[in-house]
């Protein structure tokens, strides 16, 4: 068994989304062959309702698949099909573009003015570029969680962990979507597939992800060339990207650590990626924007 080390530790970056929604990036729009075959992960945490209740009105997408988890407030959602709904603190919204989708979510805060969760991107491989578009929408109470017997909590949203399989299934990058929590002061060993790309995003609590000596000194690679003392600790909002291996290993800090893990199998196909529909070459991308266009975007 070997521990995989940590690649990078960065932390994600305030953008501006949708209508103004002011969000954290922790990956997406630049180079994600590290991440394939995910695209983008975005941390909409927010307690500020101004911040957020603008949302992300009607658009497009095509090519790609988006995966809603939602911590707390609700976020409400309308399509082209005529589906629409709402998806509130522990559910989890898994969406097919496929051949094309327009859609709106609208973020709405619980009694406190807190909308948290965060959007995964997943590309889809290009025999399934252009599949009929749906949506499986998964409520709290149907994800499998599994507590270990020193009091590590794991939800699976999507794939087999620890002998359990969360629900969402028919997935062609077969992801392993994980929400994790290690009680504090504890070291935990997570096994994950050699042949996945893999990265946790811690959002509570903090520790260091480890190699198999113990705390790692130094990321493999450097973010920077001003980061002459990369970080070794792992706080909120931190995006650990993991080299190769078949298992992470975490020491929790004192307030011990929750994070996302999530890993995948790489489709290792060319991206041709504009705004929110992703394709494989150019000129399929023109194609999808001449649609659009046209008004002939949308598939029977």
């Amino acid at each position: 068994m070997s521990i995989r080390p940590v690649k990078r530790l960065i932390k994600s970056k305030p953008t501006l989304e949708g209508a103004g929604v002011h969000l954290r990036r922790a990956f997406g729009f630049g180079n994600t062959g590290d991440f394939d075959p995910f695209l983008l992960l975005d941390d909409f945490r927010n307690d500020v309702p101004e911040d957020y209740l603008s949302g992300f009105p009607w658009h497009p997408h095509r090519g790609i698949e988006t995966i809603t988890y939602v911590l707390a407030g609700t976020v409400e959602h309308g399509d082209s099909m005529g589906n629409h709904g709402a998806i509130a603190a522990g559910d989890v919204q898994w969406m097919t573009a496929g051949s094309g989708i327009i859609h709106q979510e609208m973020p709405k805060g619980d009694a406190t003015g807190r909308m948290h969760g965060f959007q995964l991107w997943a590309n889809l491989p290009s025999v399934l570029k252009m599949t009929a578009p749906r949506y499986q929408e998964v409520k709290t109470g149907d994800i499998p969680q599994v507590t270990d017997d020193d009091g590590t909590h794991v939800r699976i949203v999507c794939g087999n962990f620890w002998g359990k399989s969360g629900p969402v299934d028919g997935i062609a990058s077969d992801p392993i979507y994980l929400d994790v929590s290690v009680p504090p002061g504890k070291r935990k060993t997570l096994p994950v597939q050699t042949t996945r790309h893999a990265f946790a995003y811690v959002f509570a609590g903090d520790g260091k992800f480890c190699n198999a000596s113990g705390p790692l000194a130094v990321p493999t690679e450097s973010v920077g060339w001003a980061d002459t003392h990369p970080p070794t600790d792992a706080e909120n909002r931190s995006l650990v990207v993991f080299d190769r291996g078949d298992e992470v290993s975490v020491q929790a800090g004192e307030d011990g650590i929750r994070f996302l893990l999530v890993s995948g199998k790489p489709l290792e196909e060319p991206v041709a990626w504009y705004g929110p529909i992703v394709m494989n070459t150019q000129q399929e991308l023109q194609q999808a924007f001449r649609e659009l266009e046209q008004g002939t975007f949308l598939k029977k």
